[in-house]
């Protein structure tokens, strides 16, 4: 009898803690989704700040203004002014696009590429003043 009882008190308990979990999992299936939200904008902002250093050193006043510089100095404003695109760059996208970059590799080197082009000046010419 005390078995049964014990059975009983337990399995009532693990009920009773399933239904109090509940909207624990909800909250999980929340943060598993901004985690990945957070996850994929880390990747983006990584292919922005790549492209925006390749196309920096790209370009003619950079090579000509880069010759009186040491290595630590073309690094931090190279540093500045892609973390200032970087930083800009979520503001310039939306989901849907984010998604297609996430599936179409070529899509996602033209996002990358247009967003770049967009802020590149915008953050060199602040870092420049």
């Amino acid at each position: 009898m005390k078995k049964i009882l014990i059975s009983t008190a337990m399995l009532a308990t693990f009920a009773l803690a399933g239904c109090t979990t509940t909207d624990g999992m909800n909250t999980n299936a929340g943060t598993a989704i901004g985690t990945a939200n957070n996850i994929g904008m880390n990747v983006f902002k990584a292919a922005v700040d790549n492209q925006c250093r390749s196309q920096i050193e790209n370009q003619s006043a950079w090579r000509i203004a880069s010759v009186a510089m040491t290595d630590t100095q073309e690094e931090a404003i190279k540093s500045n002014v892609c973390g200032c695109v970087s930083e800009q760059a979520p503001q310039q996208v939306t989901l849907v696009e984010l998604g297609n970059a996430a599936i179409d590799t070529q899509y996602r080197t033209q996002l990358v590429t247009r967003v770049v082009a967009k802020s590149l000046q915008t953050c060199y010419a602040n870092f420049t003043k």
